[in-house]
């Protein structure tokens, strides 16, 4: 787990993430064109009851899923098309 220390909506809040998460998130973020506390802030800001770490797993989660709601196969896995050999 790594903590980090974030400024969400004018308050100093710290969030604990598995450090896949962080990256995955900073991955995200980059690709949007923002910077992670921006995104962390949007995130926050539709969460609901959820507390903030899940909030941020499910959207990273959600993320990679896509439009048809299932994550991808890992390279190397079993879900990999056949290379042929």
């Amino acid at each position: 787990m790594a903590k980090r220390s974030l400024r969400i909506a004018g308050h100093a809040t710290s969030v604990s993430l598995e450090a896949e998460f962080w990256e995955a998130l900073g991955d995200i973020a980059a690709g949007r064109g923002v910077a992670v506390a921006r995104l962390v802030a949007e995130i926050d800001a539709g969460r609901g009851a959820r507390g903030l770490s899940s909030a941020i797993r499910r959207f990273v989660l959600a993320h990679y899923r896509g439009p048809t709601g299932s994550v991808p196969p890992a390279a190397g896995s079993a879900g990999r098309p056949p290379s042929g050999r």
